[in-house]
């Protein structure tokens, strides 16, 4: 599903999650900027930027303070939440996160897969970024 962790030699690292019953998928590319994080988030027929997250450690509290910039009519806040939160919890840095995910067409259903492919996402890119 992932190709590794981001150890010293290997800055970047490319994590995916699919849901096999519909064959979605989400695609993260993050890339180490020092202690922190760029993560850029794709999916669906046209990937694009719709959100930026930006999350950074609160000292003594467990959930990162988080800003949002949103291009309207754009609705990817969820799902780049959902993976800057445990990133950021993961590597201790700021992460910022871009994400974009265009169908055509989509019904409440698919939208409720890539909401929840956005939190499987940002579990399995802490977990590659918790290797590291």
């Amino acid at each position: 599903m992932d190709d590794g962790a981001m150890s010293p030699s290997r800055r970047k690292a490319v994590v995916e999650v699919e849901d096999p019953e519909s064959g979605r998928r989400l695609t993260a590319r993050l890339q180490r900027v020092g202690e922190d994080l760029v993560v850029a988030v794709e999916g669906g027929e046209r990937p694009h930027i719709g959100c930026v997250v930006m999350a950074v450690p609160n000292a003594g509290r467990s959930t990162p303070t988080v800003s949002v910039l949103t291009i309207p009519p754009h609705k990817e806040e969820p799902i780049a939440r959902a993976v800057a939160e445990p990133v950021c919890r993961a590597c201790g840095g700021v992460v910022v996160v871009t994400a974009g995910v265009h169908e055509d067409g989509i019904d409440r259903d698919g939208i409720e897969i890539f909401l929840r492919l956005g939190a499987e996402l940002g579990e399995a890119a802490a977990q590659s970024v918790a290797r590291d």
